[in-house]
């Protein structure tokens, strides 16, 4: 580490890498509450229809070995990329402890989600900087975190899904010769958090125009997806609400989703997108498509990498 004085804390979900590990997991989720054996049948059920496990652990190592290739083309031996999760080992407070134990004199939090809100994105930071106060060390008390918050209109980001979309569209029209709807997608939040303020659903906004705006898209809505299972109220409309209405509506031939909150393949995308949402896109009669996740795709990381190299002042 003595080499490389600037690490770069990568934090994602996490995610089960066996069905072992499903209900650890899913206690973690519910904040040590163990589920019951009802709802975790119904997650491991969900988890065997997309393969048994999520590709997510595998996915987000491929996007922290992309931002380290990036960084070391532009400084070699300068940055280490440590990747940390919120709901699975290694975690965010291990890694950013070890980081500064280890010697690191800068340390910039990157999370892989690119809208913020203080649920999610505040969240890892805050579990971050707890990590780097924590180090056993005189040096956690002097080095300040670096965060990088939102990558909502990042322009690498924008053209991907841009790009994509644009061929969706056009195969759609021309197989169905009717009009489609754009569903622009994110997690949802409980709404008490939206209520007290919080700009996750602007960043959503944000996103979304900034695509429609590159393909002059007009014909498009913003929904929420994959709400807790919880009594209080999510935002909302829901997709599946909202495909229904589309159908009801005989307007359109078909609906394409842009998952834009998501950046990389999961139980979120798999499953609830590209099973639960096209059978009910089936249901209502209309065609059903999305957009590819980010994954490790080479031009966003780069551009991620360059905001690490901006804040860290490398």
């Amino acid at each position: 580490m003595a080499e490389r004085p600037v690490s770069v804390v990568v934090m994602a979900y996490g995610t089960p890498r066996h069905p072992d590990e499903i209900e650890a997991y899913y206690t973690d989720i519910r904040r040590g509450r163990p589920p019951t054996p009802e709802a975790l049948a119904d997650l491991t059920a969900r988890y065997a229809a997309i393969g048994g496990v999520s590709p997510l652990a595998a996915l987000t190592a491929a996007q922290g070995d992309a931002i380290q290739a990036a960084l070391d083309e532009h400084a070699p031996a300068t940055f280490d990329v440590v990747l940390a999760m919120k709901h699975t080992d290694p975690r965010v407070e291990a890694a950013a402890r070890a980081a500064v134990e280890a010697g690191a004199e800068v340390v910039v939090g990157l999370v892989l989600a690119p809208h913020y809100s203080s649920s999610s994105i505040g969240d890892y930071l805050a579990r971050c900087r707890a990590g780097i106060e924590s180090a056993d060390t005189a040096a956690g008390s002097e080095i300040e975190l670096r965060g990088i918050e939102s990558w909502a209109i990042e322009p690498a980001l924008v053209a991907f899904l841009a790009h994509d979309l644009g061929q969706r569209i056009a195969a759609m029209r021309a197989a169905t010769g009717r009009a489609v709807k754009v569903l622009f997608t994110a997690h949802s939040l409980p709404q008490r958090i939206i209520d007290g303020g919080d700009p996750y659903p602007d960043e959503l906004r944000a996103t979304a125009e900034a695509v429609a705006d590159h393909l002059d898209l007009q014909d498009w809505l913003i929904a929420w997806q994959s709400a807790g299972r919880t009594p209080e109220p999510w935002i909302g409309p829901d997709i599946l609400q909202v495909i229904d209405e589309l159908g009801a509506s005989g307007e359109y031939g078909g609906v394409i989703v842009c998952a834009c909150g998501f950046v990389a393949d999961h139980l979120e995308v798999l499953y609830d997108l590209d099973i639960e949402a096209a059978q009910r896109a089936a249901h209502a009669g209309l065609a059903f498509d999305r957009t590819a996740s980010v994954n490790a795709d080479p031009d966003v990381m780069a551009a991620l990498a360059r905001r690490v190299i901006e804040v860290a002042g490398r």
